[in-house]
């Protein structure tokens, strides 16, 4: 059994102001697994070719909610909450607002299509920008001891739940901590 966490992910990127960071706390941790790794988007702007630069320089993609949380919610509460939360379109390339270093703002979770591309186009590019999480020298891995505390920018970061533990438990709290409109 898996968990629904286990994919690379900036949390509520949906909003129109994401979060600027999260503190986790885990309480119960297995004695094997359950790490979290986070993947530095600054890396990976960094290294693109030149010409995806180029290309993405601009682009602007929607991101929504609806396809992960929504279909675990009844229609009236969906749209209640669609309502509450309409689709946010930010910048792909996102300039850190204390850094200035550029990252890229995409993630499979949650950024479902580049504005002004075509349906296949924008499906190939941002499939090519999701997997630049999957690179190991942009990464760390953490490994959780009881009452551990982690805290992080979703500003410049992705992160990603390992799901290895079933059927023990990890038991955590998160705070996330308001931000402001990408740009």
């Amino acid at each position: 059994m898996t968990g629904n966490e286990n994919i690379w992910h900036t949390d509520v990127s949906w909003r129109q102001e994401p979060a600027l960071g999260s503190v986790l706390r885990l309480s119960e941790v297995p004695a094997l697994g359950g790490d979290t790794l986070w993947c530095d988007m600054g890396a990976a702007y960094d290294n693109l070719p030149d010409e995806i630069k180029e290309r993405i320089d601009g682009l602007t993609a929607i991101h929504d909610f609806t396809s992960t949380f929504g279909r675990f919610l009844p229609p009236d509460v969906l749209e209640a909450k669609q309502a509450e939360f309409p689709p946010a379109e930010h910048p792909i390339v996102r300039t850190h607002p204390e850094t200035g270093r550029k990252t890229l703002f995409v993630n499979a979770i949650f950024t479902i299509r580049i504005v002004g591309l075509e349906e296949e186009q924008s499906e190939q590019l941002l499939n090519y920008l999701f997997s630049q999480a999957h690179i190991p020298e942009y990464q760390i891995r953490f490994r959780w001891e009881p009452n551990s505390v982690a805290f992080w920018d979703n500003r410049a970061t992705q992160h990603y739940a390992v799901s290895d533990y079933f059927p023990n438990r990890r038991v955590a709290e998160r705070v996330s901590i308001a931000g402001d409109r990408p740009f």
